[in-house]
């Protein structure tokens, strides 16, 4: 499974956000630091917005925001607003062609499989990544350095396998 370029850079501008959490970015802060173009990170942001991941302010002095806390963004939800659309083999398209579609067992397989994957970054949250992480607050960062923040204790892997950063490594 590969995920596309503009799921990539949707989780990107997301954590941006969430590092500027305090600040209306700007389009062009946010391209520089995630490394992508203005006009491709356009339709992204126009997406997140649509799909109220952010809240977006036309204008001069305009820009973007979270529009919900961090913790309530899952990676999940935010690959499938995505990626779902996007038929992830033939046999999900509505043009399906593929002489073996009416006898061929498979796709109920590739189904699960699928929304197994989804399922395993549900309980992955924005605020996962980027809490505590100062690595990734230096790279994406607007402004000049903050006054450091004490790291909350991470929550427990839920078995999903993605266990949070212990505060320690963070330092």
């Amino acid at each position: 499974m590969r995920l596309t370029t503009r799921t990539n850079l949707a989780l990107r501008t997301l954590m941006f956000c969430a590092v500027n959490h305090d600040t209306l970015v700007r389009k062009q802060d946010a391209a520089q630091a995630i490394n992508a173009s203005e006009n491709h990170l356009a339709q992204v942001i126009n997406q997140l917005g649509q799909d109220g991941f952010i809240t977006t302010l036309r204008g001069r002095h305009g820009g973007f925001h979270l529009a919900r806390d961090a913790g309530s963004i899952s990676v999940g939800e935010v690959f499938r607003a995505f990626e779902s659309s996007l038929p992830f083999i033939e046999c999900f398209s509505d043009t399906n062609t593929c002489p073996l579609k009416d006898h061929c067992v498979m796709r109920p397989h590739l189904s699960r499989a699928v929304e197994a994957f989804y399922g395993a970054l549900d309980d992955l949250y924005l605020s996962d990544l980027v809490r505590c992480n100062t690595g990734l607050e230096a790279i994406l960062q607007v402004e000049g350095p903050r006054v450091p923040k004490r790291c909350a204790p991470v929550r427990a892997n839920t078995g999903t396998g993605f266990p949070g950063i212990a505060p320690e490594a963070a330092a």
